[in-house]
C-alpha cells in the first residue's frame, strides 16, 4: 500500500518538477553587461567536467541569480548539464550595486531563490551535494566578466547497513532534524530548522544512503530516525541516532542495523581525509 502511494506521489512530483523547470527557466542575455563563467567546482576545473559524463558527478544544475543589496531578485538563469552554454550566463543590468549568487546541485528541480537569505530545497526535490558562489558586485559603464569558483557547503551523513535485510523489508525511511534544507547565500549556512524526510526502495538490495543537510554552523549534529517498512506499511524495525556532523565533511555511520543493539552512535573509530571532501569521520553503531 505504502509503496503504491509513494510511487504515485513520485510520479506527480516529477510532473510538477518538469513544469516548474519550464516555467522558472530564464533566458541568458548574450549581450549583457555582466558575464559569469564557472571556472571550477570545489577545486576541480570546470572545463575538464564538460567532457563525457563527468559533469554529472559534480552537479546537473546551475542556478545564477542577481539581487539588489536589499535582497530583491532582479534576474535568474537556470541551466541543466545538457545545455550547450552550461556554466556561462549573461545579464543586462542597470548601473549600480548587486549581489551575485551561483548555486550548483543535482536536485530533481531548482531551489526556491526568491530570497538570498533562504535559498531552499524541499523533501520532494531532494537534497544533494551543493556548491555556492556569492559576491557583491558593482556595474558601471564597462561590462563586467566574472570567472567564479563554487565551494561545497553541505554536510553528508553516509548511512551504511552492513547486515542482511529481512525478507519482508521493502523501504527505508530516514527522518532527520538539526540541519536545514535552506541556506543563506552570504554564509552558506543553514537558515531554517528543517524536518528532512527521505524514503528509499531497497528491494534491489541498496545498502548505502546519502543524507545531505546545511548545518547552522561549521559543526553540528542531526537527530536521525531510521525506519524499515514492509510493503504493507508495517514497521519492521526502527532506530534513533545522534550523528555529529561538520561542514564539507562526510560522516560515515555504519553497522548491523537489524541484528545490532543500541540506539545511538557516539564512538569515532577513525578519520580519513581525501581530495574531494575536507574530511571523513567513520562511526560504528
Amino acid at each position: 500500500m505504502k509503496k503504491m502511494i509513494f510511487a504515485l506521489l513520485a510520479g506527480l512530483v516529477l510532473c510538477a518538477c518538469e513544469k516548474a523547470l519550464v516555467s522558472e527557466e530564464k533566458t541568458s542575455e548574450d549581450n549583457g553587461n555582466l558575464r559569469v563563467s564557472v571556472f571550477e567546482i570545489e577545486k576541480t576545473p570546470f572545463t575538464s567536467l564538460t567532457r563525457g559524463e563527468a559533469v554529472a558527478d559534480i552537479c546537473t544544475h546551475l542556478n545564477f541569480a542577481v539581487y539588489t543589496p536589499d535582497g530583491t531578485r532582479v534576474k535568474q538563469v537556470n541551466q541543466m548539464s545538457d545545455a550547450a552554454n552550461f556554466g556561462t550566463a549573461s545579464f543586462q543590468l542597470e548601473e549600480g550595486d548587486y549581489l551575485l549568487v551561483v548555486v550548483g546541485h543535482s536536485s530533481l528541480k531548482n531551489p526556491t531563490m526568491t530570497n538570498p537569505a533562504k535559498i531552499q530545497f524541499t523533501n520532494a526535490s531532494g537534497y544533494t551535494d551543493t556548491f555556492l558562489y556569492c559576491e557583491d558586485i558593482s556595474i558601471g559603464e564597462k561590462p563586467e566578466n566574472r570567472q567564479v569558483s563554487l565551494d561545497r557547503i553541505v554536510s553528508l551523513c553516509r548511512f551504511v547497513v552492513t547486515d542482511d535485510y529481512p525478507a519482508e523489508v521493502s523501504q527505508m525511511r530516514f527522518y532527520y532534524t538539526g540541519g536545514s534544507g535552506a541556506f543563506d547565500a552570504r554564509t552558506g549556512l543553514g537558515s531554517v530548522n528543517s524536518k528532512q524526510d527521505l524514503f528509499f526502495d531497497v528491494t534491489s538490495g541498496l545498502k548505502q544512503f546519502d543524507l545531505y543537510t546545511f548545518l547552522h554552523d561549521t559543526n553540528g549534529a542531526i537527530h536521525l530516525t531510521v525506519t524499515a517498512y514492509d510493503e504493507d506499511d508495517n514497521i519492521v524495525n526502527e532506530r534513533v541516532f545522534e550523528v555529529p556532523m561538520e561542514r564539507n565533511h562526510i560522516t560515515w555511520l555504519s553497522g548491523d542495523y537489524f541484528s545490532g543493539s543500541g540506539s545511538s552512535a557516539t564512538t569515532i573509530s577513525g578519520i580519513t581525509v581525501n581530495t574531494d571532501w575536507a574530511g571523513e569521520t567513520h562511526l560504528n553503531f
